[in-house]
């Protein structure tokens, strides 16, 4: 009797486990636009929270034109690691999932596609865009077919990424020649014809029918092999928290450049007006900002220092002027290192030209305005410290103990001359030793009378 009421009990737990198992909702994360250190940050904390909130199934939904190496790596590494399917879906039509999205998609232990969609172009872009310098070659037609050209640095990227894109279709048993064809010669496929070629698994016209579909199908999940029960499933759409949003906005190249110049002018204004506090501490954050920024994005280390040096140069220009020579160094080197700023050919991770222009004439205004107010303030009198009294005329207020004073600009001062002074004696200040002006008496001095006195 005890027996069979542990069986019954054991038996209602399971059945429980189960029926919350199904219960959970199937979690849907999507990847759009460029895939950078954000989307793989969104990713790899999707999965992760997917996985503790019991989710039996995540799907990719992707649109990208590709992105960045690192980041596409960061997601292919949280999708082996993951103990829940995740199935890369290509959607809506007209969607892609180029370059770094294919290898996303093969990752992935369910690929499938939309209609009207394409997937390919995997080619890693530094050394495969169209007409770049040191691209590889087209691979010969005909009988003579030797392997493509190129350096051999472009040859080891190329040989890796086919490497790379090769073992994840041997894992997911997909076709593994297309995919070195993806790679080496950037080929494409529309959805029906990467069907056709067992690059994917499924055609999908939606959400609801892509888990119609996988209802019922066995995947392999780290050697373990995991029946999907889909049908009728719950959707939960996993949107970017915050953090995403935010990491998403501070490594735009845009941004990230616009932060950098930012912290470095305040930095120059709070070193030039010390004690203002505001733009030391507003720069300080910016930096640290874009040095973050800067740390996931691929950065040219040449061409941030050239920023560094121009700005550099045209801070020195208006503080030392030099007839221009170091400004138009310094313009000229802010707009180079501005323009190789970024390590990749990547669309969405350029700098854009408006943002150059604007920054560099900003650049140059602000050391024309400064160049300007140096050589002005050059050329104004002195009109503070002992020098300005030198040439000043003033008479002699009072005499005690056979020391003069004179008046000059409110203040009182002991007067040195060769000659006796006496009160109201005209004199002109010749030299300043201490707080002592060295006097003579004028020329043609006559005494001061008080109005009304008859001489």
């Amino acid at each position: 009797m005890k027996q069979g009421l542990q069986a019954l009990g054991m038996t209602l737990l399971l059945g429980l486990t189960v029926a919350s198992a199904e219960a959970a909702p199937i979690w849907l994360l999507d990847i759009r636009d460029a895939i950078g250190p954000a989307t793989a940050d969104h990713v790899g904390r999707g999965l992760a929270a997917a996985e503790e909130a019991g989710a039996p199934l995540v799907i990719l939904r992707m649109d990208t034109p590709g992105g960045l190496d690192k980041s596409m790596r960061q997601i292919v590494k949280a999708i082996l690691k993951s103990r829940v399917p995740v199935a890369g879906y290509v959607a809506p039509g007209g969607a892609r999932a180029a370059s770094a999205g294919t290898y996303i998609l093969y990752a992935s232990h369910i690929a499938a596609m939309a209609p009207a969609t394409n997937i390919g172009a995997a080619t890693p872009v530094q050394i495969g865009a169209p007409g770049m310098p040191g691209a590889p070659e087209p691979e010969p037609k005909g009988k003579d077919k030797s392997p493509a050209a190129g350096t051999a640095m472009e040859r080891k990227i190329i040989n890796d990424a086919v490497a790379y894109m090769q073992g994840l279709a041997e894992l997911r048993g997909r076709n593994s020649e297309w995919a070195q064809q993806a790679v080496r010669e950037g080929a494409s496929l529309a959805a029906e014809e990467a069907l056709k070629l067992a690059v994917i698994d499924l055609l999908a016209t939606s959400v609801n029918d892509l888990l119609r579909q996988l209802d019922g199908r066995e995947v392999n999940i780290n050697g373990a092999s995991v029946t999907l029960a889909t049908a009728d499933a719950e959707v939960y759409v996993h949107a970017a928290d915050w953090r995403s949003e935010f990491l998403s906005v501070i490594t735009d190249p845009n941004v990230a450049y616009i932060l950098l110049l930012l912290g470095i002018y305040g930095l120059i204004f709070e070193f030039s007006n010390p004690g203002m506090g505001v733009p030391g501490i507003v720069g300080a954050i910016c930096i640290l900002l874009a040095l973050y920024a800067f740390q996931v994005l691929p950065i040219s280390y040449a061409g941030l220092g050239l920023i560094l040096l121009g700005i550099g140069l045209m801070v020195a220009e208006a503080f030392a002027p030099s007839f221009g020579v170091l400004g138009l160094g310094g313009v000229i080197a802010f707009v180079i290192g501005s323009i190789i700023l970024m390590d990749t050919d990547l669309p969405g991770y350029q700098i854009a030209w408006p943002i150059i222009v604007a920054f560099t004439s900003f650049s140059a205004l602000l050391m024309l305005v400064v160049l300007g107010l140096v050589v002005k303030a050059r050329r104004r009198a002195v009109v503070t410290g002992l020098p300005h009294l030198i040439g000043c005329e003033a008479s002699v207020e009072s005499v005690r103990d056979g020391i003069a004073y004179i008046r000059l600009e409110g203040e009182l001062w002991q007067v040195f001359s060769e000659t006796a002074l006496s009160p109201r004696d005209r004199v002109r200040v010749n030299a300043a030793t201490g707080v002592t002006l060295n006097v003579s008496r004028v020329a043609d001095n006559a005494p001061d009378k008080p109005q009304g006195e008859s001489p």
